[in-house]
């Protein structure tokens, strides 16, 4: 037992003093916590809400109100039918209510009137949950106005019909939902993970120091590094694309050179932050975990892809702004399910492209300093 207790002591001491061990058991156990603590939330609030008000009456806006006063809507924009298909496209709304002139006119009529409720269906789950608050405010507030008539002039059907549309995923199809994600989640893992192995590869065979004495700098070295990944990620990013096609019926609407700039801006950062940690990293099993945590979270967590960015906190919507996979997915959503123009995603290419130039001078910039 002594023994053993003095072999304790010995790799108590060696935990203290290797930080990353020590970080690892006790920062990522309460990262973890606040991550699957805060962002597993299958509630959906701040749902962004446009209206298309043709009647302009106190009982048109009594509607608007009760949508923003749930607490699960809030307003972005008032709108016409022509900017629409704008605001969907662009992902700056997930739901808009139609309502036609004259609603007001037969609701006090005791006539039935029809209100629309036009719903972004890139989501599945988010798009059914939207649904059924749609519905169960609309039945909410049509009681209101039945309970307003004499008892006479009740109909039994309810006096504010609901016709609710869903673009782009009209069946709710959830593998329209799900394959693009695991797109993303897919070829960033494989990118980050393959690259990350590369250089700490050199570094435990000691073929790092021939590297170093041949005639090319840090820069170069990192591009030579990036292009053969690059062209085999890509490869292994478009067949995914098309089986998924073949095997799930996913569409295309729109156009495959965006397709292509889109998913070349995302795996181009994803393979230079693969570069940067394996700048850091000694041993390809630290490269490994790292990678590791540094894809698969964020990208299955904090892009979108399962859980609602508007129903994260603060703070973690904060965190989002970091992910790539975040601007890929929209991008991705908007080329192949919506057929959107570049002008509705615009953003989110140049975001990728930011990133991916800020990883990689990262990763040149460390290596420089270990090539001295």
């Amino acid at each position: 037992m002594r023994k053993a207790l003095a072999v304790g002591r010995k790799e108590f001491r060696q935990i203290i003093r290797d930080t990353r061990t020590l970080m690892i058991l006790l920062f990522v156990p309460a990262f973890f916590l606040l991550l699957y603590g805060y962002a597993l939330n299958f509630d959906i609030r701040h749902v962004h809400l446009a209206v298309d008000d043709r009647d302009h009456t106190a009982e048109s806006r009594s509607i608007i109100s009760a949508f923003i006063n749930s607490g699960y809507f809030d307003l972005i924009a008032s709108t016409d039918d022509r900017r629409v298909t704008a605001l969907m496209n662009g992902n700056e709304v997930r739901a808009v209510i139609v309502i036609p002139s004259g609603l007001g006119r037969d609701l006090r009529r005791g006539l039935r009137a029809p209100v629309q409720v036009l719903i972004n269906g890139d989501n599945a789950n988010t798009a059914t949950t939207v649904m059924s608050y749609a519905l169960t405010i609309l039945q909410s507030e049509s009681a209101r106005y039945q309970g307003g008539l004499d008892l006479g002039a009740v109909p039994r059907a309810p006096l504010l019909s609901v016709e609710p549309r869903v673009w782009y995923n009209p069946e709710l199809r959830s593998a329209l939902f799900l394959v693009p994600g695991l797109i993303a989640y897919i070829a960033m893992i494989t990118a980050v993970i393959s690259t990350a192995l590369s250089i700490v590869r050199e570094k435990e065979r000691g073929t790092m120091e021939q590297v170093r004495m041949a005639p090319l700098d840090a820069s170069t070295f990192v591009v030579g590094k990036t292009i053969p990944y690059f062209i085999m990620s890509m490869a292994s990013a478009m067949s995914i694309i098309l089986v998924s096609m073949v095997l799930f019926g996913l569409p295309m609407r729109g156009s495959w050179l965006l397709l292509l700039v889109a998913l070349s801006l995302f795996l181009i950062g994803a393979l230079g932050l693969g570069l940067l940690i394996s700048s850091v990293a000694d041993t390809q099993q630290v490269a490994f975990q790292l990678a590791a945590l540094a894809s698969f979270l964020p990208t299955l967590m904090l892009s979108g892809f399962i859980f609602p960015i508007s129903s994260m906190p603060a703070f973690l919507r904060g965190l989002t702004y970091a992910v790539p996979a975040r601007y890929f997915l929209i991008a991705l959503r908007a080329i192949v399910l919506k057929g959107a123009s570049l002008r509705a995603f615009w953003g989110n290419l140049v975001a990728l492209g930011v990133f991916a130039v800020i990883v990689l001078i990262l990763a040149s910039v460390r290596l420089k300093r270990q090539w001295v």
